[in-house]
């Protein structure tokens, strides 16, 4: 079933449940996808790969929020927790990512394939990966994985 048919099954499930925190998710991509189709240049209707590029975007967005929050401790708990849950709801329609093992088994080979040895190497690694890897990697895990190999 199309992402976006499934998004909507789940509003009307939500609705009729009165559950809140799925509606926040759901409206909250939806409101989204309107800005970006709405920018100069869109056409059409919305593809599966654009949905998981704007769910994608969302949770990105969300998961910094969340670490944000979580800097100010029990103040922040509560909205921490929502924005965990939103991203941990929305990651089913997202494509698994490596977990860290295998992504730093990624950054290792790419440091010995590009003959990187300072921190200043750090971007043509980044690149390196990225390339081939775009959709299979957690961009902020890698640049993290990169560095701390980097300045070993």
């Amino acid at each position: 079933m199309p992402i976006e048919q499934e998004l909507n099954d789940e509003l009307k499930d939500a609705m009729r449940n009165k559950d809140q925190a799925r509606l926040a998710a759901i409206r909250g991509v939806k409101s989204d996808m309107g800005k970006r189709l709405s920018e100069p240049g869109a056409s059409g209707p919305a593809d599966e790969d654009l949905w998981i590029e704007v769910i994608s975007g969302f949770v990105k967005r969300n998961l910094k929020s969340k670490a944000e929050y979580d800097a100010l401790g029990e103040r922040g708990a509560e909205i921490a927790a929502k924005l965990a849950w939103e991203s941990e709801y929305l990651g089913r329609w997202l494509p698994t990512k490596l977990d860290e093992p295998a992504t730093q088994v990624l950054v290792d080979d790419a440091i010995r394939a590009t003959g990187a040895t300072e921190p200043g190497d750090a971007g043509k690694v980044m690149g390196f990966i990225m390339k081939d890897h775009k959709d299979d990697v957690d961009g902020a895990l890698v640049n993290r994985l990169v560095r701390a190999a980097l300045s070993e």
